[in-house]
């Protein structure tokens, strides 16, 4: 909930400013389109509510706090006028600072051209022309950059990534409680189930169906929450996004079943440890700092290779990001790999195990 409306409540509002409108702006081409397109109405991802007024007016507007500055132009250099320091005045000299230079790539140009007229023999060149001609040419340019990333990508979403790795891997506290119950030196049942004619890996494979389903229904109800009551957009293919979710869950519950075998102590001891890895796994994949990932990634890249939860958000990664599946299913076989490895190891244990009483 707390990440759900974070972008929007940092998106910037319409920034109201005054623009001298004196003889040197209104014979200035690019200041006028520049603003004139920076405060155009009817796009509404516009950056200004621009009024153009008297200098006066304008002093008397910032004195009531009813613009955050003015502007105004003197032999083409602009002069911004501020009452205060904040983002929206950097905005606003951030912008006069490019219109500046985009002023003086375009005369740069004109001269250009003019030398090149003069140079073959032309003295009779239109000024106008060409200024127009440049002008024209920096407005239609286009930058060389193709954008191939998917739309509407969020920076937050990489929390929204983490925390679905943290409920799959939490998932390992249900196996290691499943298998506890197996135990015969942690519960009752475990006793009975010792002298059982069943075999330890009915018994492992039990605990962990078991207490997957229950782990599935769990995220189920996270998917939905976050969908339907948060609207995140976890983007498109929503079927792979389920199957990494479940063999993340799958992950994380065979962890807990191998800490549960494994650790010959009690079960407060067992849930702590399972606790402390999933959150150790979450704050290296990313949960507690968006950087930490590319941190160890760059610089220690095999602890997120065979950290579980850096592979489900390195796989929701490639899902929402890319346009190839690689990566996608590289995780996924990372994951069934781990949980793989974790069962072998419950089951070794469980079958080394043997007791002189009960």
């Amino acid at each position: 909930m707390a990440f759900s409306n974070i972008e929007n409540s940092e998106k910037l509002d319409i920034i109201k400013i005054a623009i001298i409108e004196n003889e040197d702006f209104k014979n200035n081409e690019i200041w006028k389109e520049a603003f004139a397109t920076l405060s155009d109405t009817e796009n509404e991802d516009r950056l200004f509510d621009t009024k153009y007024t008297t200098e006066e007016e304008a002093k008397q507007l910032l004195q009531d706090g009813e613009i955050t500055g003015y502007m105004k132009l003197e032999e083409d250099k602009p002069k911004v006028t501020f009452q205060s320091s904040g983002i929206n005045e950097t905005i606003l000299k951030q912008v006069t600072e490019e219109i500046t230079q985009t002023t003086e790539i375009v005369s740069n140009l004109a001269e250009t051209e003019i030398q090149k007229e003069m140079t073959a023999g032309n003295y009779r060149v239109d000024y106008e022309k060409i200024y127009k001609d440049v002008l024209e040419m920096a407005q239609n340019q286009e930058a060389k950059i193709q954008n191939v990333s998917r739309n509407h990508l969020s920076y937050t979403m990489i929390e929204f990534y983490t925390l679905i790795a943290m409920t799959c891997l939490y998932g390992g506290i249900l196996g290691m409680v499943a298998i506890n119950q197996n135990l015969a030196n942690m519960s009752h049942n475990g006793k009975r189930v010792s002298v059982a004619p069943i075999t330890k890996g009915k018994v492992v494979l039990s605990s962990v169906l078991a207490s997957y389903v229950v782990q599935l229904i769990g995220l189920a109800l996270l998917f939905v929450y976050t969908v339907f009551v948060l609207k995140v957009d976890y983007g498109n293919n929503l079927l792979l996004i389920i199957l990494l979710g479940a063999v993340g869950s799958l992950a994380g519950l065979s962890m807990g079943v191998a800490i549960g075998a494994l650790l010959k102590t009690n079960e407060t001891v067992k849930t702590g440890i399972v606790i402390s890895v999933t959150m150790l796994g979450c704050f290296l994949s990313g949960m507690m700092g968006i950087t930490m990932k590319y941190i160890v990634d760059k610089n220690l890249p095999i602890v997120n290779q065979i950290n579980p939860a850096s592979m489900i958000t390195d796989g929701f990664y490639a899902l929402y990001y890319y346009d190839t599946f690689d990566r996608y299913f590289f995780n996924i076989a990372s994951l069934l790999a781990f949980a793989i490895v974790m069962i072998v190891l419950a089951y070794t244990s469980l079958r080394k195990q043997k007791f002189e009483r009960l």
